[in-house]
């Protein structure tokens, strides 16, 4: 996640020359850019929705979240409990739309570049072991995340803790880490309408179905074997 420092336009008076001219940072998060271009995806995923889901949904969810971060530096230095706990809803939802975006566009790649292509090593090994194949795993993600109810996400994750999949679902942007501090997430995929609606209405399974041509189980590997060394 790409970080910037963002100065407010108080200074820190009273503290010493040395500090006069300290401005208050405060942390804000901004778009991260895509390996591919929007297009790259096709015909999976059209670039239509990718540059959509990119620049305007992402977007919205980093400009409301870095929003509800500054209100809750303003809160907290005035003590303004009330306005503290008011703002956790819309910083859960929010931060919690940048990090599941984050990892689901890390989550593809085009065919060209290995996106669909089955993964090997030890992921590939623990698939087999857990799920019996990866044809049993992926019918099992997509029916998941066919009837999840609403908007949502559904993953394969890693246990770090017991050392095997899970597959698991959040309901609108929750992040995996709302299902438990030791779930370390390897592939997301967003079930929200304006992931996959512009090309396949309503038909959700087919878009479930398409996306996996477009998977990137390199990045996956990565990451579980990062995770469970």
């Amino acid at each position: 996640m790409a970080l910037r420092t963002l100065a407010t336009r108080k200074t820190l008076g009273g503290l010493g020359l040395g500090f006069q001219q300290q401005l208050r940072g405060l942390q804000t998060f901004s778009l991260p850019d895509l390996p591919y271009d929007y297009g790259a995806l096709e015909p999976a995923i059209s670039g239509e929705i990718m540059q959509l889901h990119h620049q305007k949904h992402h977007q919205t969810y980093i400009t409301n979240y870095n929003k509800a971060l500054e209100q809750l530096h303003d809160a907290m230095a005035k003590g303004d409990s009330p306005t503290v706990v008011k703002l956790q809803s819309a910083i859960k939802f929010n931060g919690g739309g940048h990090i599941n975006h984050s990892i689901f566009w890390k989550n593809l790649a085009p065919v060209r570049e290995g996106g669909g292509e089955p993964p090997k090593g030890s992921l590939g090994s623990a698939i087999d072991t857990h799920y019996g194949s990866l044809e049993s795993l992926i019918q099992k993600i997509n029916a998941e995340g066919a009837a999840l109810q609403g908007s949502g996400w559904v993953w394969l994750a890693v246990d770090k803790e017991l050392k095997r999949l899970v597959i698991e679902t959040t309901a609108n942007q929750d992040p995996l880490v709302t299902k438990g501090p030791s779930l370390a997430p390897l592939l997301g995929i967003d079930v929200w309408e304006h992931a996959y609606y512009l090309q396949y209405k309503n038909v959700r399974p087919d878009y479930l179905k398409n996306v996996w041509k477009v998977m990137n189980w390199k990045y996956a590997s990565e990451v579980f074997e990062k995770e469970c060394p």
